[in-house]
């Protein structure tokens, strides 16, 4: 069963056509999820309050190898700190998650993803595929990084390590290809 985690904003009926899950904020219904997706559109201030109820479950299904898929705010979250409002996130990567300056703020439109690493998110998708992006906050390019776009700066797109994957654009939007990421998280292992 995938759960996906209900925060009342983005496109979570979309992102369920396509996956088949449970949209919920039900800590027994995530404890026995075999794959979680935490889409989001909003600030960081306002999905901590609403996942409060169940952030130790999330911590702990994470922390035990239940593969986790984040959507925009779902990336942005797993980090320690964000230039987005006062608390922090879940801290799965270490870093900072900051806002764009100089450049028109929300990045937001199609925008190519180049493929650094093999990641199976992107099996049966081509390098510089465009998808559909909605942010000001992104991650700079580190040691998780899979994938990278370019919006005035070279961004982390997409970030995977062991069992947890997250991308910075709108796979429920993003036409076939995101249609295919989102299979290919559903039918990992």
């Amino acid at each position: 069963m995938i759960s996906i985690i209900d925060i009342k904003t983005g496109n979570v009926a979309n992102i369920n056509k396509i996956l088949n899950g449970t949209i919920t904020l039900d800590p027994e219904t995530i404890e026995k999820s075999d794959k979680i997706v935490f889409p989001g559109v909003g600030s960081l201030d306002y999905v901590n309050n609403i996942i409060k109820p169940v952030k130790n479950i999330l911590l702990k299904k994470i922390n035990d190898g239940t593969p986790y898929l984040g959507i925009c705010l779902g990336l942005e979250v797993l980090y320690e700190k964000s230039d987005e409002g006062n608390t922090g996130g879940l801290s799965i990567f270490n870093g900072r998650i900051k806002r764009f300056s100089g450049i028109k703020t929300p990045h937001m439109g199609w925008n190519t993803v180049a493929i650094k690493r093999d990641s199976p998110l992107f099996n049966g998708i081509k390098d510089n595929s465009y998808f559909y992006f909605m942010h000001s906050y992104y991650r700079e390019i580190d040691d998780n990084t899979v994938a990278e776009t370019e919006y005035n700066i070279n961004f982390s797109s997409a970030v995977n390590r062991s069992s947890v994957y997250a991308v910075q654009f709108h796979p429920e939007k993003s036409g076939e290809n995101g249609i295919k990421l989102l299979k290919n998280f559903r039918d990992l292992l």
